[in-house]
């Protein structure tokens, strides 16, 4: 009797999942644990794995597909056995062995959009170097490898052939495509809707400030050495926007506060998100009780998120929650900009490049490395003055870092 393959409980909130690629052929032989296929949710990506041993007798949803809980992604027979395709087939006895051939190199791992684009152009992806972390193929490079195919001069003719087509002809490409269309990821689609109610549901306002980040610069450059050979990681700036944003969160509780109907929810943790430039689109892993970490461990669980999010493993329990949020566009090289709230919080931080710039200090002008910063807010809880003075705050401590070494 066929085993089906159901869409498993997918996480809090989470009912509905797009199938991604497929890891096994219908035919193929199949153990207790195998990744059978993937499935995007709103938040991660989902491995349903084999949980009996057989064959794989079919898939009856294809990549692309939007799918339930408990829906039937394909079937296993626990008594098949693999097709010729898939099993090697056994020699006769009294014949010769036939030579040695060299094995098919397996397929390098990929990421979901990568491989969906190669699939869409045709790509074999064990011609391409990955870049990402294990050797990971990325879209980036299947679209430097097409573009280094376009690249490649065509081949020489053989004597006697007909002569290439003029040059003007080749270049018009009448025939060419001058758009296409391509399915959102389930991912993508959220972030699109939610970005869109974030607008809708809130009273948005931003207010701007700008930073010296004279003093953090000079501080990390005294202490950074020996914080590597104690700590084993590097001392960031985030660390340190992290403290200054859980102080004055403290001194500001309305930014830690969300409403739901008509209360007001005041939060007494400090769980700060982290927005992640992923390659499907943005994600906001969570620090949580910020204000217990110190520098290293802050320093340390940002590495981790990140790289979670880069190899597409941060599961739903990562990204739960979050009572204000850090996002750094600077990264990018964006020296301003007006972030988005992401609800139900009512704040969020938006930092952004450092560039020496020229200030009047002490009646003098100087040179020194300035950021800008954003705090976009709800301005259905928190006022004007509450937000100015948030962000005030911020630049204090981090014009006189002492402050927060000092307040642990």
């Amino acid at each position: 009797m066929a085993h089906p393959i159901v869409v498993p409980e997918l996480g809090e909130s989470v009912v509905e999942a797009t199938v991604g690629a497929w890891h096994k052929q219908v035919g193929e032989a199949v153990k207790v644990g195998d990744v059978l296929v993937e499935l995007e949710t709103d938040k991660v990506n989902v491995e349903v794995g084999a949980t009996t041993a057989g064959v794989l007798l079919s898939i009856d949803r294809q990549p692309g597909e939007d799918v339930k809980i408990g829906d039937t992604l394909g079937q296993i027979d626990p008594q098949g056995a693999p097709s010729p395709a898939a099993a090697p087939p056994t020699p006769a006895a009294a014949q010769p062995l036939p030579p040695p051939q060299a094995e098919p190199k397996p397929a390098p791992a990929a990421t979901p959009v990568a491989r969906r684009m190669a699939q869409a152009e045709g790509v074999d992806l064990t011609e391409v170097p990955g870049s990402g972390p294990g050797g990971k193929v990325t879209k980036e490079n299947i679209a430097t490898h097409l573009s280094q195919k376009k690249a490649e001069p065509a081949a020489a003719a053989p004597p006697n052939s007909a002569p290439a087509a003029p040059a003007a002809t080749l270049l018009a490409r009448p025939d060419a495509p001058r758009e296409e269309r391509v399915k959102m990821s389930r991912r993508r689609r959220t972030i699109a809707k939610r970005l869109l109610e974030a607008q809708h549901a809130a009273a948005m306002l931003t207010t701007f400030n700008e930073i010296d980040m004279s003093a953090v610069i000079a501080l990390r450059q005294r202490h950074q050495d020996s914080f590597v050979k104690r700590e084993g990681i590097k001392l960031g700036f985030m660390s340190f926007f992290t403290k200054a944003v859980v102080g004055a969160l403290k001194a500001y509780p309305q930014l830690n506060a969300e409403i739901e109907e008509e209360e007001i929810i005041y939060k007494h943790y400090y769980d700060i998100g982290m927005a992640v430039g992923a390659e499907e689109g943005l994600v906001v892993p969570v620090i949580r009780d910020a204000d217990r970490l110190s520098f290293a461990q802050i320093e340390k669980q940002i590495k981790e998120l990140a790289e979670k999010a880069r190899q597409n493993s941060l599961t739903l329990a990562d990204l739960m929650g979050g009572t204000f949020t850090i996002t750094n566009g600077g990264i990018f090289g964006s020296m301003l900009s007006t972030p988005i709230l992401n609800p139900p919080q009512v704040g969020i931080l938006g930092l952004h490049k450092i560039q020496d710039r020229p200030v009047v200090v002490n009646g003098e002008i100087a040179i020194h490395p300035m950021m800008y910063v954003a705090l976009s807010y709800d301005h259905r809880l928190v006022d004007g003055r509450e937000a100015v003075q948030f962000l005030v705050r911020v630049k204090e401590l981090m014009e006189d870092p002492e402050q927060m070494l000092l307040a642990g």
